[in-house]
């Protein structure tokens, strides 16, 4: 009987001294699974950050690069040349742009080509006897046609065109697309720090007709 005892108080005393061994372990080994989790769970977080990336900030700066300062819009060249003349002599890196602008709508009257250059000549003969000013066209798709003038207003082509309809004839009318052209001196992106407001203030008082316009650096598309 005392040896059933002494073995069941060693067997005690052995899963004792075991089950002090492996809770520690059991403790440590959640620990890390939970900070396991958390790291993954601030991975996740950080990607949804609304702050800007790295890449995002430089698309943007990017962009903003691409904004220019242009000085004009001069209606003669050799007004853009002198500012941009003052802009280099400061070291502010420019050039002169043309630009052309729709500026309204004219109106030609003409008589569409005949077979021949010969009919054409006849033709523009007849139209001189009756005092009807002509020439013949003598390119483009309308060659060898006559042209009957070109009008600012659409009342006055339709006035021609109703007196050489009386006349016996059938004159048409295409509309043409009127350009103004304007001169612009663009300050290079690296140089717009140069061009402040005391010297655009300057360029005001000297060339009264300058105005200063940010825009995008290839809105004006032709260079000279």
């Amino acid at each position: 009987m005392r040896w059933s005892f002494l073995l069941l108080l060693v067997l005690n005393l052995f899963y004792y001294v075991w089950h002090q061994q492996q809770a520690p372990l059991r403790t440590k080994d959640v620990e890390s699974l939970s900070a396991h989790k958390d790291a993954k769970q601030d991975i996740r977080l950080l990607s949804e950050s609304t702050h800007p990336t790295r890449r995002e900030a430089s698309t943007a700066e990017g962009a903003a690069e691409q904004v220019c300062l242009f000085l004009g819009g001069f209606e003669r060249e050799e007004e853009a040349r002198e500012v941009e003349q003052r802009l280099l002599s400061l070291d502010v890196q420019s050039r002169v742009q043309t630009v052309d602008a729709a500026a309204g709508m004219d109106y030609w009257v003409y008589l569409a080509p005949l077979a021949s250059r010969q009919a054409s000549l006849r033709q523009l003969r007849e139209l001189q006897a009756r005092k009807i000013d002509s020439y013949i066209i003598t390119q483009g798709d309308l060659a060898n046609g006559i042209s009957l003038g070109i009008f600012p207003r659409s009342d006055s082509a339709e006035s021609v065109m109703q007196r050489l309809h009386d006349a016996g004839y059938e004159p048409l009318m295409r509309e043409l697309s009127r350009a103004h052209r304007s001169f612009w001196v663009r300050v290079a992106p690296e140089s717009r720090r140069l061009a402040d407001d005391a010297l655009l203030g300057q360029l005001t008082q000297q060339f009264k007709d300058l105005q200063h316009q940010l825009m995008p650096c290839e809105s004006v598309a032709s260079s000279r």
